[in-house]
Formats: C-alpha cells, structure tokens, sequence
C-alpha cells in the first residue's frame, strides 16, 4: 500500500476535524463523539463481517473488555490512561484470537459461529455484573482528572478529534485490508473457503489475524466509552447494544468497504437522535426507525450506501470512458 492509497481518507478526516469547531452545542458534540465510538466497533466488525464473511453477534466481548481494562488499571492500580489504552486493546485481542481459536478449529462458521460469539458476550456479561474487581452492579467511576495525560479534556472538541484519529486508524487498517494480500485472502475465504484452503491459503491463521484485528479496533471503541463517560457497568461493557449497533452501521453502510460503517454509523444515530426529537422521547422508537432502515437498506441497497455511491461513480466513470472513446473514433 502506497502513500496515493490513503488520499481518499484525508478530505473525511479533515471535514470529521473541522466540524466540532463550527461553533457545535455540547449535545452535537456528545453526539458526535458517539457517532464516532460507534463506526470504530463498526469498523472492527466490518473486517471480521465484512472483509471475512464471519458475521458476530458478540463484538460486546472485545468491547467490553477493552473497556473494563482500561477503566480497572486505572483506578485499581494507578496505570497511566495512554498505557491503559494500550493494554486494552492488547487484551481485549487476546479475547477475540482465544474465541477464533475455539470456534475455529472446532470448524464452526455461519449461524453456530455467531451464536459462539453472543453465548462468550453473555458469560462476560454475567461475570462482570457479578465480580468484585469489576464493581459489580455498582460498576466503575473513573475519576476525573483532566489533562492530556489521563485523556480526558475539559473542551469536548479536543476528545472529538481525539475520536476521529481513531476512526482514522481504523480506515487505515480498512484500506490496508483492500490492498494487501491479506485482505485478498480474507475475501478468498469469504467467498470460498474450501477453494481458498486449495489454493494454498492458511484459512485458520487468516481467520485467527482477522478476529485478533476486528477485536482491537473493537476494543479500542470500549477504552474510548471508558474514558469518554468514566463510568462502567457490566451492562453498558457487555450489552448487546453495541453488537447490534456495531453490525447495524456496518451493514447500512456497506460490508466490505473503507467508509460504509462510518457512513452508517452517522446515518443511524443521526436517524435516531431526530427520531427522539420529534416522537417525545418515546422509549425504543428509535430501534424501530433502526429497524426500518436496515429492512429498507436490505431490500433496496444489499450493497450498502456506500455500495451505492461506489456503483454511481463507476457508472459515470464507464459512460465517461465510453464518451471519450466515441469521440476518439468519430475524431479519427
């Protein structure tokens, strides 16, 4: 992958930059921060979903964890919140290569592996709510203790672009994943794994690199949660609320693609939060607007939107080449 490759991720990360500046209320802000915890989880499920065919109804697992971690070392054992961060994302990978690891050598795939994955979701859940070092039903208060060191920020605008370089890493990781013959062999497996493993491909270290991946990014997701709310509960870590949201935006957005789980993450919590102004705050409306939208997307644009702004700009693309060779012959 070269430096050309990433320039389509540059004007987005400026414009995701630029906005919490333009003079935003506290709640766009807070919005926006969310929006962007979101797409993260989005993009991690998007390389286990997307990129591997392996959908997952349990990325509350590696959320969780990623969260708990960094939330527990710091106000357990006095870690500093960047290396928090770091062994967060480290554990809650180890999580997802150990559960690849079951799941995969005992062959699961489909519908057994995604229930593997919400069954290992719940058992954290369960004992989380449960453990002493964890809070229990109480749950975990981080303190706050603003500086740059402990990240967290008095200004919301500094922790949107604090957000917004990780949802860039993720969209590094994502174009990677187009470019690489890693990514090649995750789409290999997806579309065939029984002729991926003839051709030579080692389908389980794939699929144990691409669960380790999706979990990190994931888990990062959970450690920005922690130090974004600096509260916790076994609830909040391991809930299916971030499973289901993280595999919403994905699919509205579009599987298999650099932008469709920042692209559906904005155009489901953007739907949400209108739906919550004009409906009175009548509870669950909006996972019914969720609900709409992804039967919608299905039925109309299996592709995603971003599939559909992709299938647009090659069908100009075409009628322009096609233009260009007309007047070329008529020239000649």
């Amino acid at each position: 992958m070269s430096a050309r490759d990433l320039f389509p991720i540059l004007p987005v990360l400026l414009v995701l930059a630029v906005l919490p500046f333009l003079g935003l209320s506290g709640s766009l802000l807070n919005l926006l921060i969310f929006m962007m915890i979101v797409a993260l989880a989005a993009q991690g499920w998007n390389v286990l979903g997307g990129y591997g065919g392996l959908a997952s109804f349990g990325h509350a697992a590696f959320f969780g964890t990623g969260a708990y971690a960094a939330a527990i070392l710091q106000t357990r054992y006095g870690v500093n919140a960047w290396a928090a961060l770091v062994a967060g994302v480290a554990l809650g990978s180890l999580v997802g290569a150990f559960i690849g690891f079951l799941t995969f050598r005992s062959g699961l795939k489909g519908s057994y592996f995604a229930l593997i994955t919400l069954a290992f979701a719940e058992v954290l859940r369960i004992i989380a709510n449960s453990s002493e070092i964890t809070g229990g039903g109480a749950g975990i208060v981080v303190p706050i203790d603003y500086g740059f060191e402990n990240l967290q920020v008095r200004d919301r605008r500094f922790f949107v672009l604090l957000a917004v370089i990780c949802v860039g890493v993720g969209l590094v990781i994502t174009r990677w994943l187009d470019r690489s013959k890693f990514g090649a062999y995750l789409i290999a497996i997806r579309e065939n794994e029984d002729a991926a493993r003839a051709l030579g491909v080692n389908v389980m270290n794939v699929k144990l690199g691409a669960i380790t991946l999706s979990a990190a990014l994931t888990a990062l997701a959970g450690v920005l949660y922690t130090q974004n709310f600096l509260f916790l509960d076994a609830n909040v870590a391991y809930g299916p609320w971030i499973s289901i949201e993280a595999l919403f935006a994905a699919i509205v957005g579009g599987l298999g693609t650099m932008f469709g789980p920042l692209i559906g993450a904005v155009v489901l919590l953007g739907a949400g939060e209108i739906t919550k102004e004009f409906s009175g705050g009548i509870p669950g409306f909006d996972l019914l607007v969720f609900g709409v939208i992804l039967i919608i997307t299905v039925a109309f644009a299996p592709n995603g939107l971003a599939g559909i702004s992709l299938k647009g700009f090659r069908r100009k693309a075409g009628g322009d080449a096609a233009r260009r060779s007309r007047d070329g012959g008529a020239d000649a």
